[in-house]
């Protein structure tokens, strides 16, 4: 048979092509090659499982999605104790909008099926990730770390959790059965409208401002205009809520997205203090206090949130996790987004040391040698030594240059400040120095040498400082024009499940279909109450095409198999004395056939000792 899979009426021929042609990335052969197995093979749930993955490929449309669901549907009724079937079912299922939880029973099911198996560990931390639930998402997440070191996806989304990384609608918690869509309506709205609350009344302080600086106004400063401007406000208001449908899970969302809530909650403040305003005057210092809550509303919240992201989460160890996967396409993107991250913290550090040198004492700025320390033990722990990674992005490089440029002209201002006083046998200036001797520039005075070099250096701290904002800036515009990824966190993006529940299903040889069905020892092996226990079985009623057993059984194993489906058949005796077949699998009973069915996992075959053997 060719690879196309041309020649072949093996069902498992044309499921293995189809596998090839997922591996490579070309879902619409793969759904071709997955047909004509369905065709040969109608009970084979592999090649439902194989033609599920190739739809949920094909793109994101709600047509391919729902059949995608359908195959998986269709694959877990064929064979309802498979792992395989249970984890591509709940893949796809966290896809539909209401279900959600579904798909988190389904992923749990193939879990408690195979414990061992890391996908249903990774997949169970995608569900708790896509909630924010970051504790739980790592625990899962280590668990399938455990089980397989180089699981991909599990060590980038693990490195997600590390970075307490918000999804991209954090605002709607997944296990809702509202239309995310409705969400996204009423997100949308609150959000135009909160913007429209902030800049409204801000432009209208700022003329209000500027009149006072150019002619007289009333005691009432805005009179008419400011309320005109609050009938502007309330219509926009309106027109806005309309658009909210959902008004029963707003509070809920605000919780959710603590952005869009504080979003929502500083507006309505500025709304509040403009109105407050118009009825103080303008000479009353309370007027200025309102017009600065105003003013000041918006770049207050957004230096809050660049610092807040800055110093959130671990982004150190998470670039442990990331570097470690390197090779991944999500990995490397992320990796990226996070050391722009690591750069922001570092930065923020250098200004606050840049500052407090400048404005409380020069010697401050020695401490700014700890930058150029800190990057290098980022390099260090972060597993970045061998990686390109900053080679990769030349803005980022360049930023991290004028960061550590910075930071030692800090140090050499600094000490240039002290030498220059020392040697001219007083103390170390510091920030009782008059005008802009607090900056250390004239505390280094005492000598022209040292007021030359103290200057250049302190200019040099504080142009490497903005340069290093322009950089970002410039990096940001060019992302934003390409429509690449930014270095800001809502470039971060999960890794998604390559090929879970792909892998072909366990088959029995004839050999072994014979010994189980003939054998008059059958046993089975479960967990009982008190321990592991072994149980006769009164026959294999019949074994089906893809190798599940139906075994009848008294009503302990039933009992067993609840407790725990995963169990053990032995068979011996058949078609000779001295084979035993062993065949792991998980247990499910099926009270309409009134059966055990068996899906197999792993099958042993083996010979009883004898003379034969004694050598």
């Amino acid at each position: 048979m060719g690879s196309d899979g041309e020649g072949s009426d093996s069902a498992a021929e044309w499921c293995a092509v189809a596998l090839d042609h997922l591996v490579a990335d070309r879902p619409e052969a793969a759904l071709t090659a997955a047909r004509r197995a369905i065709a040969l093979d109608q009970a084979g749930e592999w090649a439902h499982r194989l033609a599920s993955l190739a739809f949920e490929r094909l793109g994101g449309d709600p047509e391919s999605v729902q059949q995608a669901v359908r195959e998986a549907e269709q694959a877990a009724r064929l064979a309802p104790g498979s792992w395989q079937a249970r984890l591509r079912l709940g893949a796809v299922l966290r896809r539909v909008p209401g279900r959600f939880r579904e798909a988190a029973a389904h992923i749990a099911a193939a879990g408690r099926f195979a414990p061992e198996e890391p996908g249903p560990h990774a997949l169970a931390g995608d569900l708790a990730l896509l909630r924010g639930e970051h504790r739980r998402a790592a625990a899962a997440y280590l668990a399938a770390l455990h089980r397989d070191g180089a699981h991909a996806g599990a060590r980038v989304n693990y490195g997600l959790t590390l970075l307490c990384w918000d999804p991209p609608r954090a605002h709607h918690d997944p296990a809702w059965t509202i239309d995310p869509r409705e969400t996204g309506r009423a997100r949308r709205a609150l959000e135009v409208w909160s913007r429209q609350a902030r800049l409204l009344p801000a432009a209208a302080i700022a003329v209000s401002g500027a009149l006072v600086v150019t002619g007289p106004l009333p005691d009432v400063p805005l009179g008419l205009p400011g309320l005109i401007v609050i009938v502007l406000l309330g219509s926009l208001t309106v027109r806005q809520a309309r658009r909210v449908r959902v008004w029963s899970v707003v509070p809920v969302m605000l919780g959710r997205d603590r952005w869009l809530g504080l979003s929502v909650a500083t507006a309505g403040i500025a709304c509040a203090a403009y109105t407050a305003a118009l009825f103080v005057p303008v000479a009353d210092p309370l007027w200025a206090g309102l017009a600065g809550i105003v003013l000041l509303n918006a770049p207050a919240l957004a230096a809050l949130r660049v610092l807040s992201e800055a110093w959130r989460g671990h982004p150190v160890r998470a670039l442990a996790q990331l570097s470690m996967a390197y090779g991944e396409r999500t990995a490397r993107r992320d990796l990226s987004v996070t050391l722009w991250i690591v750069l922001a913290r570092v930065w923020s550090v250098l200004v606050a040391l840049v500052l407090t040198a400048l404005v409380v004492h020069p010697a401050g700025g020695l401490a700014a040698l700890v930058v150029p320390y800190l990057l290098a033990r980022v390099r260090v722990r972060g597993g970045l030594a061998g990686l390109g990674a900053v080679r990769a992005d030349r803005w980022l490089a360049a930023a991290v240059a004028l960061t550590c440029t910075a930071a030692l002209a800090c140090a050499v201002a600094a000490a240039a400040s002290g030498a220059a006083a020392l040697a001219s046998g007083g103390a170390w200036p510091g920030p009782a120095a008059s005008g802009p001797a607090a900056s250390g520039v004239a505390a280094a005075a005492v000598t022209p040498g040292g007021e030359r070099v103290a200057a250049w250096a302190w200019r040099v701290a504080l142009g490497g400082s903005a340069a290093v904002v322009v950089v970002f800036l410039l990096r940001a515009v060019r992302a934003w024009w390409r429509g690449a990824p930014g270095p800001w966190r809502a470039s971060l993006i999960m890794a998604e499940p390559a090929m879970e529940g792909a892998d072909p299903p366990v088959t029995l040889t004839p050999e072994v279909r014979q010994a189980l069905t003939f054998s008059r020892d059958v046993v089975l092996a479960c967990a009982g109450a008190l321990g592991p226990m072994a149980l006769a079985v009164g026959a294999v009623t019949s074994i089906s095409a893809s190798g599940e057993l139906r075994l009848i059984a008294g009503e302990e194993a039933w009992e067993a198999a609840e407790r725990d489906p995963r169990v053990a058949v032995f068979a011996s005796g058949r078609p000779h004395p001295r084979l035993w077949v062993e065949v792991r699998g998980v247990a499910l009973a099926d009270p309409d056939s009134d059966v055990l069915r068996v899906t197999p996992k792993q099958v042993v075959v083996g010979e009883y000792p004898g003379r034969h053997q004694r050598r």
